[in-house]
């Protein structure tokens, strides 16, 4: 890995150094192997609660909190370059983010990036959860969110656990129905995202603003 670089292993070699050990009668290979066969994809291995991941013999819960220290990690690796830069001139990192906070999650959650004047982000906030196909979402509570973070613009982001990616008629109605309660305050809505599984949908990039 050192002379060729971590992007030349497989994801079962790259657990494997996370692991650093295998398991009774299986290498650190051999149960990277086992992991990404039983989850089926990473982002469902990233996403799977403790008792899912402690199924598999070798790991448990000393695993399962350095493997959620990595990811949280990651998190805010991007949340460092988005405040750094330009949120807006940075889409694949923004997507990147998104997906680590919403990919794979068994409920609707509803969160609003809020930027200040340059587009660098303040925060991400979580305001609206619901179940696998809905979630209630109220435009006062998000216009007093803007205005408690002092945002100069937001990016709108929800996931479908269903794993349709592309908007309703309601994510449609809704977005229009946040811009003109936003409007109002003078706060721009750059772009809403939309997660389905490894899929992100930009109403930006498809003319759907």
């Amino acid at each position: 890995m050192i002379k060729l670089g971590p992007q030349a292993l497989s994801d079962a070699e790259l657990l494997a150094v996370f692991l650093r050990v295998g398991a009774a009668g299986k290498s650190a290979v051999d149960l990277g192997r086992e992991m990404t066969s039983r989850f089926g994809s990473l982002n469902r291995l990233f996403s799977a609660p403790l008792k899912e991941f402690s199924a598999i013999n070798g790991l448990g819960p000393a695993k399962f909190a350095q493997l959620q220290a990595i990811l949280e990690l990651g998190r805010r690796s991007l949340v460092e370059e988005l405040q750094a830069g330009s949120s807006f001139d940075a889409p694949a990192a923004v997507k990147q983010y998104l997906q680590l906070l919403l990919t794979n999650k068994p409920y609707e959650s509803f969160l609003v990036l809020f930027l200040d004047v340059k587009n660098r982000l303040i925060c991400a906030e979580e305001l609206f959860r619901g179940t696998l196909t809905h979630a209630s979402v109220y435009p006062r509570e998000v216009v007093k969110a803007a205005l408690r973070h002092n945002a100069a613009s937001v990016m709108l982001a929800h996931n479908h656990p269903s794993g349709t990616l592309e908007p309703s008629a309601a994510d449609c109605r809704l977005t229009q129905t946040l811009k003109q309660a936003l409007d109002l305050i003078s706060v721009r809505v750059l772009d809403h995202f939309i997660v389905a599984g490894t899929q992100v949908h930009s109403f930006a990039e498809h003319g759907q603003l």
